[in-house]
């Protein structure tokens, strides 16, 4: 296709020129906008601005002296009020497997030369394969720019409205069959008990980000230097149930855990800090691409939380507290404990749980986030360094760095002694690593509330 010339550049900034100014009378007005109506974030609290003293306020008893008491300020942010959950997170799983086979439905339906007016595989096929309902603006695209990539394919439209047929007996032909026999189950020599089973390696989640970071401090270069590409596997490692804990019988949690019904509002495990990294930049895109669809304002992105951010939510508002609700004993004035964990040597089952527990449960803390103590330890963004607090700013700190891949994990876990349970002990984990024990749970930048007189 023939590409158009466009107007002189001083003819464009005339044209633009007198625009403005018969609206805006020559006034300074500003750039008018889209009108902001920012909404509560689902699942989420609001952690209001403020100061607090960071670290360990008492006797170090680990003697690890790697949290010196420090003052600092976090900014305004929304926190979730569980861990993510297994049935947030078999979301996540969910849209990963259907996009997928998607994908492959499409890629196969073009090199077949098929489009939505054919039956069978065909209604698959990528949204502009009907150039009829295209916009002028897609056909340029489509015309310019497709073929672009390692794929050929990337930047085209899947069409979501045709649901997807998961029965053996529904395929609509035998195109589909070779899609869903051949890209996302495992072949027949590895099932066992006539089941069909997914094979989770092939369940990938790929996106690109913007290293502020490092474009910040780089002396030079273009903005596609600073833009990083990653791919994850996005499924969770259930062998961790196994690995974590030798000469222990623990298949049930392995074979039943993330996918059974009973565990669905259980904190999900098993999770490394990348694939925690990868969820967040899903769920960002998950909530904008319905904020496109309505014609709203793009939301900004879903992230983990600083090592600061967790500590100052987990403290709940309470000034030198040893724990989420203050402190110093783990056990209530009725004699009850206050949150999962390991409570005596062995005797996992004290607190009434033996394993996790469901992400709602005991009280929460003065914010209303459950859990910020024991259940499962939580995902920072933070890179760990014992002497961190020592550098860190002491506005919104954060140790983060790309070379370290040891990252901060905050409030100790079911099998943890109350030590890992206070606010202000540090542990950390490596981001390639899963564990039974490990969960996370994710924030979003506060940008406003709600005006409920509109």
């Amino acid at each position: 296709m023939r590409k158009l010339l466009l107007p002189s550049l001083a003819l464009l900034f005339l044209i633009t020129s007198c625009g403005s100014k018969s609206k805006s009378k020559g006034e300074l007005v500003g750039v008018q906008g889209k009108k902001w109506y920012p909404e509560k974030p689902y699942g989420m609290e609001l952690i209001p601005r403020g100061s607090f003293i960071m670290g360990k306020a008492e006797e170090d008893q680990a003697k690890v002296m790697n949290a010196p008491t420090k003052t600092v300020t976090v900014r305004s942010f929304y926190m979730d009020d569980t861990e993510i959950t297994n049935s947030e997170y078999r979301q996540f799983v969910e849209w990963v497997k259907d996009s997928i086979v998607r994908t492959q439905l499409a890629i196969l339906a073009d090199q077949l030369g098929l489009g939505p007016e054919d039956e069978g595989i065909g209604e698959y096929a990528f949204k502009d394969a009907d150039t009829t309902k295209l916009s002028e603006y897609d056909k340029y695209m489509l015309d310019n720019y497709s073929g672009l990539g390692e794929t050929g394919y990337e930047g085209r439209a899947l069409n979501k409205d045709v649901d997807l047929e998961w029965d053996t007996q529904d395929y609509p032909d035998e195109f589909y069959t070779e899609i869903m026999v051949d890209s996302i189950y495992l072949p027949d020599e590895e099932t066992y008990n006539g089941q069909r089973t997914i094979d989770v390696t092939k369940l990938k989640y790929k996106f690109n980000y913007m290293d502020i970071e490092a474009a910040a401090r780089a002396k030079s270069g273009r903005r596609k230097d600073f833009i990083r590409t990653e791919e994850f596997e996005i499924y969770p490692d259930t062998t961790v149930w196994i690995r974590d804990f030798s000469y222990s019988y623990n298949e049930p949690m392995h074979n039943d855990y993330f996918w059974h019904d009973a565990y669905s509002e259980y904190p999900v495990v098993g999770i490394s800090w990348e694939q925690a990294k990868a969820f967040c930049h899903w769920r960002t895109k998950y909530k904008n691409d319905d904020q496109k669809s309505r014609g709203k304002q793009f939301v900004n992105q879903f992230r983990l939380p600083t090592e600061a951010e967790w500590e100052y939510a987990a403290r709940g508002g309470i000034e030198g507290g040893t724990y989420p609700w203050g402190g110093p004993y783990v056990i209530s004035d009725t004699g009850c404990f206050m949150a999962n964990f390991k409570p005596q040597r062995g005797d996992y089952a004290a607190d009434q749980a033996l394993y996790t527990v469901e992400a709602k449960s005991y009280e929460p803390n003065e914010y209303n986030l459950y859990n910020m103590a024991g259940n499962v330890a939580e995902w920072t963004s933070s890179s760990y360094d014992p002497n961190a607090y020592e550098y860190v700013s002491t506005m919104n700190p954060n140790a983060g760095s790309g070379q370290n891949k040891r990252k901060v994990i905050r409030g100790g876990s079911w099998k943890d002694v109350a030590y890992f349970l206070q606010v202000s002990t540090r542990d950390y984990e490596y981001q390639d690593s899963a564990r039974s024990y490990i969960g996370f749970r994710t924030v979003q930048d506060y940008m406003g509330e709600e005006d409920s007189t509109q």
